[in-house]
């Protein structure tokens, strides 16, 4: 599957990196396990490496599902990182659909990890 996660439980912190082409059931497949991993705490913020990503394959109605999952509490930051156009236009529609769902604006579209980083109040990425 070309998707993983860790959580930086000290950075209140989840990165996960996604690479190639990803399907619906592999985003699912992630928002079911972090959501079960007992390191996880929701109200941790997010970080999302697309950077590899190549490509998405899920219909407007799977993302719009996806995005509209109670994953993360209201006050979680999540940044996703696209420089591929195609996948970040994909993931501007997952951040609209977030905030139709809930009215909030704390999913943010970024082209590279220094803005995301810096939007996330974070001084360096984790390793």
């Amino acid at each position: 599957m070309p998707w993983r996660y860790v959580i930086h439980g000290p950075m209140r912190l989840v990165v996960s990196t996604g690479w190639e082409r990803v399907t619906f059931a592999e985003l699912k497949a992630h928002q079911d396990q972090l959501g079960s991993d007992p390191d996880f705490d929701p109200t941790f913020n997010q970080l999302v490496d697309g950077t590899a990503v190549t490509g998405l394959e899920a219909s407007m109605e799977q993302i719009r599902s996806l995005a509209t999952r109670k994953l993360f509490s209201p006050t979680s930051r999540r940044a996703f990182v696209a420089p591929n156009p195609a996948v970040f236009g994909v993931g501007r529609m997952w951040t609209a659909y977030h905030e139709i769902a809930t009215g909030l604006e704390n999913v943010k579209m970024f082209y590279d990890l220094a803005a995301a980083q810096q939007w996330l109040g974070l001084k360096e990425l984790p390793r």
